[in-house]
């Protein structure tokens, strides 16, 4: 017998958060997430996500065992975008048994049909940037900060229940940081040419003394450099708030580059430690005597960098900006020893990363999809 039912008591949240250890038990690429930051993220009095937005959490049972977990939200902002209502699902893990990932579904479709929803689509764990997708390719080495991993039958199961791609798949791309590189020279030479042609372009790291400015330009930049994509649904200020404080105190400034034009924004470009290094060998800090483990590792400096967007608004797409960016962040990154840098998650068409990311050698290593289902009308329960 399947249930399923909504996460109440502490016991029952404690299950919710620990139960992807069971799946992923005998898994050597899957990075552990640390329990205490889900905790927060589920938590309305202290996660972002709920001063717009409303999210239920469920566990699937089978026979009174755990058999899965889901979540269940609407983003206001999006309804407001959109102009009707669309249950975004995320947290989804599920034992490589069909019949309870469609009890979990079926029971999605309710509560969306119940709050007239069109659609189901996901997977984002209450976060725009955080795990989303489903991997569908690329199980060689484990996944960089804020991508997922999963176990191939999800794929499997998505698509056999009736969902469908939504939009492009998103792409990990690995670059080699080595300014040696013929390829990587090749950019150097563009980016000095660009620099003579366009004096009035500068790059720059993020001011710390100034982040609520910054943030405010990030939010123009990412909805400028981003609006052309179809379904775009604008940045709101939390949306970047949520993505951006947590990282703060754990990044180098000076990787955090905005490109300016005579001191307007024209460009973002933010690398990222991957602590994912770190993270893997912690367990979730889900037991006291994992803090040895903290301790073993907290300094061990990452070989990658991660960078999570690349956003040139319209008007300064084919000047070159992009160059200069990719130039800095290649000798900054160099000069502090990084060996690699993920870019991710990207477009298939990505008018700013494809060209150039193909063009330093870079190749895809890691695939992420994400899946919709309509819901028949009446909407309505």
């Amino acid at each position: 017998m399947i249930d399923i039912k909504p996460v109440q008591t502490n016991r029952e949240k404690r299950v919710f958060l620990t139960f992807p250890w069971g799946i992923y038990k005998n898994d050597p690429l899957w990075v552990p997430p640390l329990l205490s930051e889900r905790a927060r993220v589920m938590d309305p009095a202290r996660s972002m996500f709920f001063r717009d937005g409303v999210a239920e959490f469920f566990l699937a049972w089978r026979d009174g065992k755990p058999a899965g977990t889901l979540c269940l939200a609407e983003d206001k902002n999006a309804t407001r975008a959109k102009g009707y209502a669309e249950c975004m699902y995320g947290f989804v893990e599920c034992l490589e048994d069909y019949e309870v990932f469609k009890s979990m579904f079926d029971f999605a479709e309710g509560w969306a049909r119940a709050r007239d929803m069109k659609s189901l689509y996901g997977p984002y764990n209450l976060d725009r940037e955080d795990s989303r997708g489903i991997l569908i390719e690329g199980r060689e080495r484990p996944p960089a900060i804020l991508c997922g991993h999963h176990p191939p039958y999800y794929q499997t199961f998505f698509e056999r229940y009736g969902f469908r791609k939504m939009g492009e798949d998103g792409l990990a791309y690995a670059i080699d940081i080595d300014l040696d590189n013929p390829k990587v020279q090749r950019m150097m030479r563009l980016a000095d040419r660009v620099r003579r042609k366009h004096p009035e372009f500068k790059v720059r790291g993020a001011r710390i003394e100034d982040m609520d400015n910054e943030i405010d330009r990030i939010v123009f930049l990412q909805n400028e450099g981003l609006k052309h994509f179809p379904d775009h649904i604008p940045y709101t200020r939390k949306d970047i708030e949520t993505m951006i404080l947590p990282l703060i105190p754990l990044v180098d400034m000076e990787l955090v580059l905005f490109a300016e034009a005579d001191g307007k924004p024209a460009g973002f470009f933010p690398g990222i430690p991957n602590f994912n290094e770190t993270l893997i060998h912690l367990n979730g800090l889900r037991h006291p005597w994992d803090y040895a483990r903290y301790l073993r590792h907290k300094n061990t400096k990452p070989k990658c960098l991660a960078i999570k967007s690349v956003v040139v608004p319209p008007e300064y797409r084919d000047t070159g900006v992009a160059i200069l960016l990719f130039d800095e962040m290649a000798k900054r990154a160099a000069h502090r020893g990084y060996q690699w840098a993920d870019l991710s998650l990207t477009g298939e068409s990505n008018a700013d990363t494809f060209p150039l990311a193909h063009h330093m050698g870079a190749r895809i290593y890691k695939r992420y999809r994400f899946y919709k289902k309509e819901l028949e009308p009446p909407y309505e329960a």
